[in-house]
């Protein structure tokens, strides 16, 4: 694979470091690709761009506080951000920022009297196991912070909190907001409604890696980093509904995608619950999803590699030179675009 051909020069000013106010006074680029038309438009505009039984399938993962600060014994600051809990319990892997690695059975004392004991390294991660009053984990969603992405220069605040989570975010594990459904309000919905649109719900608990830039061994493997995801009885039903009614399934974000491809593998889409290491790039052959609202993605990433596999990586290209031209504002709190 040519990893240049999926980059482009992108003005530092142009990365959004706040969200749109109100969540869906975003801009929309959309590109037509029978028509191969691209449009400037407002997120408000998106109902009008849809057609009545067309299926809007959404990811309804929440974000946790996944960023902890503290120090070690030698009083070094650390930095923990947590990638995955295990099974509901204080034992977690993390991916952890010291000037000198911690050794085994070491405590890190971090905020609002969390502590953590370090177990050692598995793979990529450091295991950790969370110490702190009697629930270990509501001392951590209350103490830990918004894990905004590194192109997000400021500190989290409050705010935060809200506006890096989508409004229908229902299962707790992501470390990362499914970004293209932070764009989506009750006035956005009210409209789809109206409109004759079907909403379906999938869960996929983002990680760490999706910040990463592709390894070599990434590329050549064709495996991604391991993120799990729920595909419920109730989504493949809508689905079969919306196909059988002419509708379009046009997912809400690259990690619906992923959901719905790794659970139609076989060529039919069933209902799926465990780990997905899907790296959907160009040459995929795409099961499920026939359209796809995203945010803009970071140069050279597997993101914007699935983007060109359902686009065209020529199209997409075209279109996030035209974004940059127009300034269009980019990546998690940035601008959107529509690819039918």
């Amino acid at each position: 694979m040519d990893i240049d051909a999926y980059d482009y020069d992108l003005p530092a000013e142009l990365i959004a470091q706040v969200p749109a106010n109100p969540r869906s006074a975003s801009r929309l680029l959309t590109w037509d690709r029978t028509h191969k038309t691209l449009a400037d438009r407002q997120f408000t505009d998106l109902p009008s761009c849809l057609r009545a039984g067309d299926l809007l399938v959404f990811n309804d993962t929440r974000v946790i506080p996944a960023r902890f600060y503290g120090k070690r014994p030698t009083g070094g600051r650390v930095e923990l951000l947590l990638e995955r809990v295990l099974d509901g319990t204080a034992r977690a892997h993390v991916s952890l920022r010291a000037s000198k690695a911690p050794q085994v059975g070491e405590v890190l004392t971090l905020e609002g009297g969390l502590s953590a004991i370090v177990m050692g390294r598995v793979g990529e991660f450091t295991e950790v196991i969370f110490r702190g009053g009697d629930d270990p984990l509501r001392l951590m969603d209350a103490v830990g912070h918004v894990p905004l992405p590194p192109y997000i220069t400021r500190p989290d605040t409050e705010e935060d909190r809200t506006r890096y989570q989508t409004v229908y975010a229902r299962a707790p594990g992501a470390v990362a907001a499914p970004t293209a459904g932070l764009h989506f309000d009750e006035a956005i919905f009210a409209a789809l409604r109206a409109q004759g649109v079907e909403t379906a719900f999938v869960t996929l608990h983002v990680g760490a890696g999706t910040f990463r830039p592709p390894r070599p061994e990434t590329l050549a493997s064709g495996h991604l980093h391991a993120e799990r995801s729920e595909v419920s009885p109730a989504c493949v039903e809508a689905v079969s509904a919306a196909r059988a009614r002419g509708g379009r399934v046009i997912a809400v974000g690259t990690t619906s995608v992923r959901a719905l491809e790794s659970a139609a593998r076989s060529g039919t889409l069933m209902p799926f619950a465990g780990d997905t290491t899907l790296f959907i790039q160009p040459g995929y052959r795409f099961q499920i999803t026939e359209g796809l609202i995203t945010n803009f993605h970071l140069p050279r990433s597997t993101l914007l590699m699935l983007v060109c596999a359902l686009a065209g990586t020529e199209p997409v290209m075209r279109a996030y030179r035209h974004a940059v031209i127009y300034r269009y504002r980019f990546f998690s709190y940035g601008d959107a675009m529509l690819l039918i």
